[in-house]
């Protein structure tokens, strides 16, 4: 589903090779490139998946600013995800960037990473609907199988490395491609369906109010945030946004949760 700041062409053309300044947008690496090299027959076990997951969200935790234990945004975090240890046995870890843009996402590894943008304006029990509906997309798979998709079409992997059992080191451009596609990867309907109802019961298995869903997609679909991200014009556009709050909520009330006060 996913919650973003719409990023400017500029930003597909350049980027900071050092960590980028606090409050600055989502670094997606030096001029994302996606020139393809025809290979064919490319297979990827799960364990170099893995491998190159890791290089991704290595690579973004260097390349953008995350915030210390000490800092509030960070506590905020850790008192909220303090019982969502794993997910159907992925260990979970969760960081903050301080980006302005309004965007969370979780990766296959069970990295989760929310943004300062996206905290600001959300409730306690919003912020975990998205958070929940973010690890929903990785329990159904959904990422893992972007991710690779991207791998095995877009160019990352080379000839040479993609059809042996050794793990490449991605250059810039392709970990930029990576983190580009985890922060703003577009799913289908029904993707987007079964990451909710997965993510609702995410929630509810770790003591959290599902209500928090509905009400996050609302705020986003409503235009109420005042900002132009990424993720609320997705939400605002979707036709089916509003069946999906409307879902979600019938289910919370008919499992008799109360809904939090704004």
């Amino acid at each position: 589903m996913k919650l973003r700041n719409l990023l400017g062409a500029a930003l597909l053309l350049f980027a900071c090779a050092a960590p980028v300044e606090a409050s600055a947008q989502f670094n997606i690496g030096k001029g994302i490139s996606a020139v393809a090299k025809g290979v064919q027959a490319m297979t990827l076990s799960d364990e170099q998946m893995a491998a190159y997951v890791k290089q991704s969200v290595d690579w973004m935790d260097k390349n953008n600013p995350v915030l210390p234990e000490d800092n509030e945004y960070t506590k905020r975090l850790r008192r909220l995800t303090v019982n969502c240890k794993e997910a159907d046995g992925i260990p979970l870890n969760f960081k903050v960037y301080d980006v302005v843009d309004i965007n969370a996402f979780a990766c296959p590894d069970g990295s989760v990473r929310v943004f300062t943008g996206l905290m600001d304006i959300m409730t306690d029990d919003e912020l975990m609907g998205v958070v929940g509906h973010e690890i929903g997309h990785v329990l159904k798979h959904h990422s893992k199988k972007a991710l690779k998709q991207q791998l095995l079409t877009d160019a990352a992997l080379d000839a040479a490395g993609s059809v042996s059992s050794t793990v490449s080191t991605l250059s810039d451009s392709a970990l930029g491609g990576l983190a580009k596609n985890l922060m703003s990867a577009k799913y289908s309907q029904k993707q987007e369906s079964e990451a909710d109802d997965c993510g609702y019961d995410f929630l509810v298995a770790n003591g959290l109010n599902p209500w928090g869903m509905a009400m996050a997609f609302e705020k986003l679909s409503s235009g109420e945030t005042g900002k132009q991200s990424t993720i609320s014009k997705m939400f605002s556009s979707h036709p089916d946004t509003k069946k999906r709050i409307e879902k979600m909520s019938k289910r919370a009330q008919k499992d008799g949760y109360t809904k939090p006060a704004n």
